[in-house]
């Protein structure tokens, strides 16, 4: 851990801390580094297997499956 002086926004800290019930500013910020860091990886994770799944040609078929049912009704 290491420390470090930054100006925070006091109502955007605040409201962290209401949220997740957290008593101290150091809880705040790092519960909200971490929320944003796992957030991003998600994310990341997320769009590799949308890409992978955008090769395979099961994808191309569902896709068009639920075409044709939107079209039939």
């Amino acid at each position: 851990m290491s420390v470090t002086q930054i100006d925070i926004d006091a109502a955007a800290l605040e409201r962290v801390m209401a949220l997740a019930h957290v008593r101290t500013k150091t809880e705040a910020v790092n519960l909200a580094l971490n929320f944003y860091a796992e957030q991003q990886e998600r994310a990341a994770r997320i769009s590799r297997h949308f890409e992978r799944a955008c090769e395979w040609v099961a994808v191309e078929d569902a896709d068009r499956l639920h075409e044709a049912e939107k079209h039939s009704r």
